[in-house]
């Protein structure tokens, strides 16, 4: 048996879409870390990339993310105790839970805006930037024909 997916080998759109995100994603997180946000994870990314700027309840995260509230709760909690988020009541629904970013959990976020975009920069100096621009409009038009259905 080859050392290779069972998506890999085939060559699925999942695959060919993944790979090159779980790469960037190495690359970021790696980076991350040199700027002083070591104990970052990309399993944090769930909030980061779903919270919004005035915060978000844990279940809303959790319904964005595609994954269970208590699997969010526990990313949420785990930002907390590092000093990333704020859990509190929801002031609109007291059984709520509402995650917001601290000063360093906004640090972090243009930290992860910043690094995506010079990660985005290198696609373009390996594709050349006609093609990548050309990319991005196929996948932005994927993901809308795909929102619609």
């Amino acid at each position: 048996m080859p050392d290779r997916t069972i998506s890999e080998a085939k060559g699925t759109l999942g695959s060919l879409l993944r790979r090159p995100y779980e790469a960037l994603q190495h690359r970021v997180y790696g980076r991350l870390a040199e700027r002083g946000f070591a104990d970052v994870r990309p399993a944090h990314s769930s909030v980061f990339r779903y919270i919004l700027p005035k915060g978000s309840r844990v279940s809303d995260l959790a319904e964005r993310a595609g994954m269970t509230k208590q699997s969010m709760a526990y990313l949420a909690q785990s930002l907390t105790e590092l000093g990333y988020t704020a859990i509190s009541p929801d002031p609109d629904d007291g059984r709520a839970k509402l995650v917001t970013l601290t000063e360093r959990g906004e640090a972090v976020w243009r930290a992860l805006v910043d690094l995506s975009a010079e990660a985005e920069a290198e696609a373009a100096d390996l594709l050349g930037p006609d093609r990548l621009t050309a990319l991005r409009a196929d996948l932005a038009a994927l993901a809308a024909a795909l929102e619609d259905r």
